[in-house]
């Protein structure tokens, strides 16, 4: 393989790594956004509970984050053919 097909097939890669990693984004983007209004909402409602509503958030939060840092680390995981 040329170097210049080598660099095409890597730039290709590239570009579908970044493709998937801002498909990957959207699913933990909605569920941030779920949380943390729900959470407001229900802080709204009993302001006594705040201690566990926020635990709960944070909790929920963490995970959705580890969803996309696994998106992303994906898109550098398989490596490009030869």
């Amino acid at each position: 393989m040329s170097a210049l097909q080598t660099l095409a097939v890597t730039n290709i890669q590239g570009n579908f790594a970044a493709i998937g990693y801002g498909l990957a984004a959207i699913g933990p983007g909605i569920g941030v956004g779920v949380i943390f209004g729900n959470g407001t909402q229900a802080l709204a409602r009993q302001p006594e509970a705040a201690g566990l509503i926020r635990q709960n958030q944070i909790l929920g939060f963490v995970l959705c984050e580890a969803l996309a840092l696994i998106g992303l680390v994906m898109g550098f995981v398989y490596p490009v053919p030869s």
